[in-house]
């Protein structure tokens, strides 16, 4: 990759919702462009979660080519990576990765870290206020989540007024990224890069994406994801931690503890919740679409050869092989 700062684009992102083949595209252009993936997927960066989280290593080879990848089995479970941690990690390799010529090809569909980075969130790692914790621990949920939206009247993710911990833990951090405290971690932390995406997002007909999401879901059952989160917990993850991870975590670990009756319940239950996920996943891309983020989708076709060859195509316009 030439370093020009007169292009438009420096990086290419592949976004989409569950099981539509983005990794396949982005290896793809990686190996056709010179490029290396960084992958943006919340689950994907803690070691152990492979089957469940669905890292598909085998697939970043193209021709016996194996091509490299990044934030991926870069922190355990014992710790709390969240959209903060990956911004951190995100921008020095993304510095890095330009030092050296590489093409940045971006692939994921956790939404709030791809536009984290893409518009640059600005986010700190704000410790715990004692004093401020002592202050709001009288207050109701209700007035906690009243408190919260008065503070951020434009907050998207409702989920986030569901949990006490959750809802004190973002006034700490809209508080601690005020002010004089907000400017001196800010000051710290590594600086944004000179991003400039070409975004590409890929989809087709829900109905063959709730296909794709059945036959995935079945297959990873065959090959062990059940087992998988049992050795997480021997070895040593709670069964709290698993359920909070989510979808197969969080399904696998309430079956494994008799909260779900029967492996077909929990697999019809799975089902439906990473269904749900996925139309989650597409409200976030509009979400990013309407704050002015340029998303060029492929062609809604289930065919990944169709939907790679336009990828390919897109890329060429901008980029040297």
């Amino acid at each position: 990759m030439e370093k020009n700062s007169s292009v438009p684009y420096n990086c290419i992102v592949v976004l989409g919702p569950t099981a539509v083949g983005k990794t396949a595209i982005g290896v793809q252009l990686a190996h056709h462009f010179g490029g290396e993936i960084v992958s943006a997927d919340s689950r994907q960066t803690y070691r152990g979660l492979d089957l469940g989280s669905g890292k598909d290593l085998a697939d970043y080879v193209v021709d016996g080519v194996p091509v490299p990848y990044h934030l991926i089995d870069i922190a355990d479970l014992s710790q709390e990576y969240n959209v903060f941690h990956y911004q951190q990690d995100f921008y020095p390799l993304f510095d890095s990765l330009i030092a050296r010529g590489v093409l940045p090809v971006i692939v994921g569909g956790t939404g709030m870290y791809l536009d984290a980075v893409i518009r640059g969130y600005d986010l700190v790692d704000v410790p715990e206020m004692p004093e401020l914790r002592k202050d709001l621990a009288s207050k109701s949920l209700e007035e906690l989540g009243a408190l919260y939206l008065s503070l951020k009247p434009d907050l998207h993710t409702k989920n986030d007024l569901l949990e006490r911990e959750r809802v004190i833990r973002g006034i700490e951090i809209y508080y601690g990224t005020h002010g004089e405290l907000g400017k001196k971690l800010k000051e710290s932390m590594y600086p944004r890069p000179d991003i400039r995406p070409l975004i590409m997002g890929t989809t087709f007909d829900r109905a063959l994406v709730r296909q794709n999401i059945e036959r995935r879901l079945h297959e990873r059952i065959q090959q062990g994801m059940i087992q998988e989160v049992q050795g997480l917990h021997d070895a040593g993850a709670s069964w709290q931690r698993l359920e909070k991870l989510g979808l197969e975590y969080r399904y696998c670990a309430l079956y494994l503890q008799g909260k779900i009756s029967s492996e077909e319940e929990m697999t019809e239950q799975l089902f439906i919740a990473i269904r749900q996920f996925a139309k989650r996943q597409e409200t976030w891309f509009r979400f990013m679409e309407k704050n002015g983020v340029k998303i060029n989708w492929l062609p809604a076709v289930q065919d990944k050869q169709t939907r790679i060859n336009a990828a390919m195509e897109l890329a060429g316009e901008f980029f040297k092989n």
